[in-house]
């Protein structure tokens, strides 16, 4: 017979609830003697799962490779970056497959690749039940991210059941066949392990504040204290239960605010063996763990946060990776002094399964998908430490039923001395007083083990004929009516909850005293919130005042009629799926309809679509896929922080924007995709740019902030003003000290000073002065686009690139190169001239604001800052930096050639300080001038090596030399030349001379104008980059986008053909006078 925690009625916990549950570290069961503990590894699987449909629209690319037991994964961002790892099992469940006519999925061909459910299970699951069978415990881990299969491998989908509805079956037909040679009784628990707290998911009572206890005792070692276990003696009992727990979580996640993914459910299946014959009792505890989503952990800490996560929100997990990395360098043979199984409840409680008596396995998914490697890759690392893990199980026995032959012995000595007694009358009246009362406490032992199970059985039974009616209702409700079904992010918990719409008007929101009224809990859901109307078998959805409804990711605000799936949120992320009359189902696939097609209908309403997976999407920026991934993800959170800024009155708004979308580097190549969170402050109008790492940290904190602020205020204890957790402005999760923000950038390409040639215009501004009422004079200022992250245009800079000569002074037409490499060895100044910005948009919102600008040069490893300019739209910042390279090496050349200065535009506000240059490690001369290059110093490695420096300072040397050779003859052909020309024009005066000006003054002033006239050409192209159409465009405002798009392109290629044929004509005109002039002068 069997036994399982789950609490079925109010009624029968008091009897049901018996022996605390134990997870134990050290078994009460005693070890057979000749049954020494061995070491005993941990087995861990790998599944590769399919490609969801959020991958497929975005036209995911499979990084993962499997031959046997090995697994490889390339880094998609580098071909040539692989990894490979190696685990005891491998199911490969990405591809080959198909769907039978009862729904399972199998694989295409017999004998393929595909891993199915089965297979899983022989592997897995039979070694789980041998060992419990044989009296060992068996521990079954789950870990991986959200989404990558843990629960399908776990639980499973409809026909495809997974490795504990499977188990559950094989332990009770296992149990019927060896009921002749011993008694067998099964108990279920159900827990959840939630912010560091315990919660009971079977006991039907009201939630014990602060969770259930864990305490220990010397043998027995961890266990949740007041932990309901539940008889069984049937699959389809645990299976009910199963659905009973799963309907608690749900229901305490949708009202806590809670996230599935933050928290760990264990199962635990108590086997008790009694054999008979032997006088031995056997006892196993099975426990089932899925684990939360893997990626809580990596994003916590990966970047600095003022606020940790110590309130317990990724303590298990972190605590859980800390004592397998401990535990894998102890099975190394590393001396690990501590093993921190005491740190966080979860850990506690896999004592016995992490190097402790059971027998554990692991099973990590993975997704294959390239916008998922970091996790995945992540998962692999995790579980490839797990497997050094050593356990030392042993079988757990006791002589229970010799306890009940010596019983019964004692009490048959203890009638006949009661006998002897009565004969001889002789003895006093206490002595037989003890010997009854020693008879009596006896017979109460052997009665409590003959019949505690029958008891509990009895109970439990009675509990699941009540739950049976339930069920039954609920399906009689489903043939009759419409009704809405819960979709939950973890897919194990969708479709639990069903909300019925009978005839007439429904009001469904927080109000549950109206007896037509359909309560439902959770962010953003008002007291009456919308109105259900089920007339003349078709039903409408009225939102009401205040209240937030989107229909199929569209807001509504008017009576909208329901169609058969059609998708409703309702407040900030309540997802429901609505099921219309029987007659309008058929045979319709409603589990196509889940979290992630929610939240991408609701993304594609915004503008971000991931569908449409056109021949090209292969060739996507897999960081802009994995953006995109993120920011379908993030998008309820991100509503859910609103909602609850505005119920806390936090005046904080919170908008989700993609970093460097339109931003490139210095070389041009576009910036790596990040996802961002705005915050601003409503009143101040103060802004913060939060990572997405510290959005969810922070989001995890506001949900502590907000349950404990809704139990404060809840009932006649309601306070007004902020809950006292949160009062603390240092410890609230919604502020941050003022940082500096960056708006945007502008690139000054340094190609020209290659040449000597001033950077001096980019986009051309008139300035019109009136000189008579015929005339004007037209100025031409250097001005550059600052543009934001995502292209918009911040503000106009203007400024320039001068080369100069060492005392500053700029350089003219004569000194302009015709070849770069004549800078080689020589020294080069220039300076960067930033005189004004134009059209702050940052000011323009708020006066109150400021900006500086940032850069760095060449190999300068801190950026430098311009003086800080406040309270003005079109501030003036005449700042002027010098720059010097006493030895100009070839890497400089290169870097002019071919990088630009990226101008950063920071914006200040009130409260934040100003940035500051560090000037550690740049070397300036006492004029203020910046040395980037100089003798000796071009390379690192050659000064550090002195083999490499000595053949440096010969290879010096003889570039002093040829310098000064080279020098020489350049004075020389200067001379030749002069008395050349004066010989042959027959000593025509200087005015003459400068009517005919030397071939390289015509061919540098030709270039000087072809690379200005190729810096608009670039900011034109660059425009066209970044130009998109509105996302409120329809098919006419697109049909007239692509037009204007030809119409630029044009005129760029005409821009671009006339920039080229002006300097093949200038050139072929110098060519062909200097032959005239050779004619001439021969």
């Amino acid at each position: 017979m069997t036994t399982c925690n789950l609490t079925l009625s109010e009624g029968a916990e008091h009897s049901v609830r018996t022996s605390p549950v134990l997870i134990p570290a050290c078994c009460t069961m005693r070890a057979k003697a000749s049954d020494m503990p061995s070491k005993d590894c941990v087995k861990v699987a790998v599944r590769v799962r399919p490609f969801n449909k959020r991958e497929r629209d975005a036209g995911s690319r499979c990084i993962v490779s499997m031959v046997t037991s090995s697994i490889t994964i390339q880094d998609p961002r580098e071909s040539q970056s692989r990894r490979t790892f190696s685990f005891d099992y491998a199911y490969w469940s990405h591809s080959s497959f198909a769907q039978d006519s009862g729904g399972l999925y199998v694989p295409e061909e017999p004998g393929g690749r595909y891993a199915d459910q089965n297979s899983v299970f022989q592997d897995l699951g039979e070694g789980i039940l041998e060992n419990a069978l044989q009296g060992y415990n068996a521990t079954l881990l789950a870990y991986g991210q959200t989404g990558s299969g843990k629960s399908y491998s776990m639980v499973g989908y409809g026909p495809n059941k997974g490795l504990v509805p499977k188990l559950c079956d094989r332990l009770f037909q296992a149990i019927r066949e060896n009921q002749d040679t011993r008694q067998c009784q099964v108990f279920f628990s159900m827990l959840e392990i939630y912010n560091e707290q315990v919660v009971d998911l079977l006991s039907r009572g009201s939630r014990t504040p602060g969770g259930l206890r864990v305490r220990e005792e010397q043998q027995r070692g961890f266990y949740v204290e007041a932990l309901r276990t539940v008889p069984c003696d049937g699959a389809t009992q645990v299976e009910q239960l199963m659905e009973q727990g799963t309907r608690t979580r749900t229901t305490a996640a949708t009202n806590m605010n809670a996230n599935s993914s933050r928290s760990h459910m264990l199962i635990i299946l108590q086997l008790k063996q009694i054999f008979s014959k032997e006088s031995i009792t056997k006892q196993s505890n099975i426990n089932l763990v899925d684990l939360a989503g893997s990626e809580r952990q990596r994003s916590s800490g990966s970047e600095a946060d003022r606020l940790k996560e110590g309130a317990a929100i990724n303590l298990s997990l972190t605590t859980l990776g800390n004592v397998i990395s401990s535990l894998a360098d102890v099975a190394v043979g590393k001396k690990v002094v501590h093993i921190p199984y005491r740190d966080s409840v979860l850990t506690k409680l896999l004592q016995s399964a992490l190097g402790g008596n059971s027998r554990t396995l692991m099973i990590a998914t993975l997704s294959p998908a390239d916008i998922c490697y970091e996790e995945s890759l992540s998962t692999l690392r995790y579980a490839e430490r797990a497997k050094r893990i050593q356990n030392r199980a042993v079988v757990n026995e006791s002589p229970t039923e010799r306890l009940v032959k010596e019983l019964k012995a004692e009490n048959a000595r203890l009638l006949q001395r009661l006998s002897r007694l009565g004969h001889e009358g002789r003895r006093a009246n206490d002595e037989t007083k003890e010997l009854r009362q020693l008879l009596t406490h006896n017979e109460l032992q052997i009665r409590a083990i003959q019949t505690l199970w029958e008891q509990h059985l009895q109970e439990a039974l009675k509990d699941w004929e009540q739950q049976y009616a339930n069920i039954t209702q609920e399906r009689r409700m489903m043939q009759m009516h419409p009704y809405v079904l819960n979709i939950n992010e973890d897919a194990q918990l969708s479709g639990v909850v069903k909300l019925f719409i009978e005839e007439g008007d429904w009001h469904i929101g927080l109000c549950d005293s109206s007896p037509r009224s359909i309560s439902i809990k959770g962010l953003g859901i008002q007291e009456r919130h919308a109105v259900f109307r089920n007339e003349q078998r078709r039903v409408t959805l009225t939102p009401l005042a205040g209240s937030k409804v989107i229909v199929n990711g569209n807001t509504v605000f008017h009576p909208t009629e329901l169609q058969h799936l059609d998708r409703l949120i309702l407040g900030s992320n309540c997802t429901y799926l609505f099921i219309g009359y029987p007659s309008e189902r058929g045979g319709d696939d409603w589990s196509r309809y889940d979290y992630d097609y929610f939240q991408s209908e609701l993304a594609a309403a915004e503008g971000i679509h991931l569908g449409d997976s056109s021949a090209g999407s292969s060739h996507t920026d897999p960081s802009l896929l994995a953006v995109f991934y993120d920011y379908v993800k993030l998008m309820p959170m991100v509503a859910e922080a609103n909602q609850m800024s505005q119920e806390l009155d936090k005046g904080v708004q919170f908008k989700l924007e993609i970093k460097n979308l339109a931003l490139s580097d210095s070389k041009g190549h576009d910036l790596q995709k990040e996802l961002v969170v705005r915050v601003t402050s409503l009143g101040s109008k103060q802004v913060w740019m939060w990572s997405k790492a510290k959005f969810v940290n922070r989001k995890f904190l506001m949900e502590d902030a907000y349950q404990q602020h809704h139990v404060e205020n809840s009932g006649d204890n309601r306070i007004e003003g902020l809950s006292t957790a949160a009062s603390s402005r240092d410890k609230d999760p919604f502020w941050d000290p003022m940082e500096p923000v960056l708006l945007g950038t502008a690139h000054l390409w340094l190609q020209s000073l290659a040449f000597r040639i001033p950077l001096e215009e980019q986009l051309e501004v008139h300035l019109s002065v009136l000189i008579d009422e015929h005339s004007q004079i037209c100025f031409i200022i250097s001005c550059w686009q600052v543009l934001g992250s995502e292209g918009t245009e911040e503000a106009i800079l203007q400024a320039q690139l001068l080369p100069c000569t060492s005392t500053g002074f700029p350089m003219g037409e004569d000194d302009i190169l015709i070849d770069p490499s004549e800078l080689l060895g020589r020294r080069l100044d220039f300076q960067l001239l930033l005189e004004q910005c134009c059209g702050l948009r940052w000011i323009r919102e708020v006066r109150n604001r400021g900006v500086q600008i940032g850069f760095r040069l060449f190999n300068c490893l801190q950026p430098l800052y311009s003086p800080a300019v406040w309270h003005n739209v079109n501030p003036l910042l005449d700042h002027r930096v010098h720059f010097a390279s006493l030895l100009t090496s070839q890497r400089l050349l290169d870097y002019l050639q071919s990088s630009a200065v990226v101008l950063e535009l920071w914006g200040l506000q009130e409260g934040c300080t100003d940035l500051t240059s560090s000037l550690e490690g740049v070397r300036m001369t006492t004029e203020g001038i910046f040395i980037i290059e100089e003798a000796g110093l071009t390379d690192p490695a050659l000064v550090d090596s002195p083999e490499l420096g000595f053949s440096s300072r010969a290879l010096q040397r003889d570039l002093e030399q040829l310098q000064s050779v080279n020098a020489s003859l350049r004075k020389e052909n200067q001379s030749l030349r002069e008395q050349l020309n004066a010989a042959r024009t027959g000593g025509e005066g200087v005015h003459g001379r400068s009517l005919r000006p030397s071939c390289d003054a015509e061919f540098a002033r030709s270039l000087k104008v072809f690379y200005h006239s190729m810096t608009s050409v670039r900011g034109q192209l660059q425009r066209l980059r970044r130009r998109r159409p509105s996302e409120e465009s329809d098919l006419l405002g697109l049909r007239l986008f692509v037009d204007e798009q030809n119409r630029l392109l044009r005129d760029f290629s005409e821009q671009l053909e006339q920039s080229v044929s002006t300097l093949k004509q200038d050139v072929a005109a110098i060519v062909r006078r200097k032959r005239e002039r050779s004619g001439i002068w021969s």
